[in-house]
């Protein structure tokens, strides 16, 4: 293992502490701040993630974005690879993919332009750190490269982390939605 392979183990490890304290502590709604961002985007197709272990959960935001357009979920289609995007309706059949997230039973895949990407730990710069397996990275990569496309990062405040131990390849979020706050940053 690399020095940073190993500082940014250390780092998730934190992050996760930090996290599972916040989850647990938990009062009741956190989708305040991200439903008021989205209210903005009625309409434009959405990718939001099913919640596992103590991620915060965005189901009741993807469920009112339903109401008004294409909502859909990533899957994981191998190592390595971008991920792609199933289409997603509250009370749709699924079943358990990868890693065991849940992903829609049937692919109906589509493409978003506003991602709602789960998190360890982020920094007031837009930096995000992930699990490790670089889907997102390479995935916003590739949506950017195509276009607009907008990364919202959604975590409990708690998240937060000063001088994350950030690589070339990691793509920056474009704006941080917290149970607390909204934090944005100029356009890249």
């Amino acid at each position: 293992m690399t020095d940073l392979a190993q500082i940014k183990a250390a780092a998730r490890k934190a992050a996760f502490i930090r996290r599972a304290a916040a989850h647990d502590a938990r009062t009741g709604a956190s989708v305040g701040h991200l439903s008021e961002v989205l209210a903005g985007y009625r309409g434009t197709t959405l990718a939001g993630y099913m919640p596992m272990r103590t991620e915060i959960d965005p189901l009741p935001v993807m469920e009112e974005a339903a109401a008004h357009g294409p909502v859909c979920v990533p899957v994981i289609k191998g190592e390595a690879q971008p991920l792609a995007f199933s289409r997603w309706t509250p009370g749709g059949a699924m079943k358990e993919g990868p890693f065991g997230a849940l992903v829609p039973e049937v692919d109906d895949l589509i493409t978003p332009q506003i991602l709602i990407v789960p998190l360890v730990a982020f920094d007031r710069a837009g930096g995000r750190l992930g699990y490790g397996g670089g889907f997102y990275d390479r995935t916003l990569e590739g949506l950017r490269a195509g276009g607009a496309v907008l990364a919202i990062g959604y975590a409990y405040s708690a998240q937060e982390a000063e001088d994350l131990p950030l690589e070339p390849t990691d793509q920056p979020l474009d704006m941080i939605v917290t149970e607390r706050e909204i934090i944005e940053f100029p356009p890249r």
